[in-house]
């Protein structure tokens, strides 16, 4: 496993979306209890769905052992799939702050 094809692109994901917020966009976004509860929604539906699509005994999506960490976390889920779905709906709800402060 070296997670050069999954793992390192994940976690490069969320550092570019945390550092954009914090030098360029600075919107206060994770400061708000909203942005939470929104993540908490978004985990809601991306657990049972990601979870139906990567489960071990049945996988509908199959990834390259070699490309990942091989850490999974609730049902079978790979913690790269987390760390991508962070890093796109922040970076949607950042730009889309960014651009209402700024009308």
């Amino acid at each position: 496993m070296t997670g050069l094809g999954y793992t390192v692109p994940a976690v490069a994901s969320v550092l570019a979306v945390i550092g954009l917020e914090f030098t360029l966009l600075n919107t206060g976004l994770f400061r708000r209890l909203a942005y939470w509860l929104s993540m908490v929604i978004v985990l809601g539906f991306q657990v049972p769905v990601d979870g139906w699509l990567t489960k071990t005994s049945a996988p509908v999506v199959i990834y390259n052992d070699r490309d990942t960490s091989g850490v999974r976390f609730l049902l079978d889920i790979p913690v790269e799939d987390f760390l991508f779905g962070f890093a796109l709906v922040t970076a949607v709800l950042l730009v889309w702050e960014y651009q209402r402060a700024h009308r």
